[in-house]
Parts: structure tokens; sequence; C-alpha cells
């Protein structure tokens, strides 16, 4: 399979939306916060209120702890990255600059935030799938990166 391909997995997806929605409610509910990466990562590399920190970086754990959990388990977790490890670079920061500009991530505004009916992460969600769209087109058919 090349790598512009993707495996089409339903159930697997479904199960998978539906932890990240479970997740993300329970959050809401027992912390009052909004399961966002970049407010999480924001939280636990600068300045947080007294136990923040630690319910921050328990949250960014299990994020690495899961793929770790699944290939110790004997299943394969494949992650496509770019080679060329300044596309890399930039890419990141482009996600950090435009994280910062919309005041939050994916998470936070397209799961979280669309399910509050936040008219803001309508306008961000929209935002971030069109870039999304064009990025994918632009390397796919353009040549770009």
């Amino acid at each position: 399979m090349s790598t512009s391909q993707t495996l089409f997995t339903p159930w697997a997806g479904l199960v998978g939306g539906g932890l990240i929605g479970l997740s993300a409610a329970l959050l809401m509910l027992l912390d009052g916060r909004i399961a966002g990466i970049s407010g999480m990562a924001g939280r636990f590399l600068g300045p947080a209120a007294p136990g923040a920190r630690g319910r921050a970086a328990a949250f960014l754990a299990g994020m690495v702890a899961a793929p770790v959990l699944l290939v110790s388990a004997g299943r394969s977790v494949v992650q496509t990255v770019p080679g060329d490890l300044a596309v890399l670079i930039a890419a990141g920061l482009l996600v950090g600059f435009g994280s910062a500009l919309g005041r939050g991530c994916t998470s936070g505004h397209g799961v979280c935030g669309l399910a509050r009916l936040s008219p803001r992460s309508l306008v961000a969600t929209l935002v971030f799938m069109a870039t999304g769209i064009a990025t994918v087109f632009a390397v796919r058919h353009l040549g770009v990166g």
C-alpha cells in the first residue's frame, strides 16, 4: 500500500471516535476543562493553576502510552511522517502558530467546541479542514512538499 492510500476501518474508527468523545465529556464533567491538546500542552509547559500541570501531564502521557500499549500487545501502529526533517519542522511550526492564532487546536475546536455548538469553533474547524484539504491536494497533485 502506498502512503497515499488509507485503510478504511469503520469499526475501529467508531470505537476510537466514541472513546475520544467519552474522554472529552468526562474531562469536561469532572475537571471543567476542554480536551484540547494545545491547551493541555500549554498547561503542562507554562504557568498553570495548582494541580493543572499534573492533570495535563496525565492527559499527554495517555496519548503517548496508548500506542506503546498497542505495540506491546502485538498490534502494529503505523504513523507516516515526511522523511524530510526541514518539512517536518516547518509543519510543526505552522501547526503551533495556527493553534495559537486560532486559540485552540483541532481537538479543542473540532471535538469539544462543535459539541458545545460554539460558532467560533465551527469557523476554526472549517479553516482547519480547508487548510488540510488544500495541503493534501498540493502535496499529492502539485508536487509541493
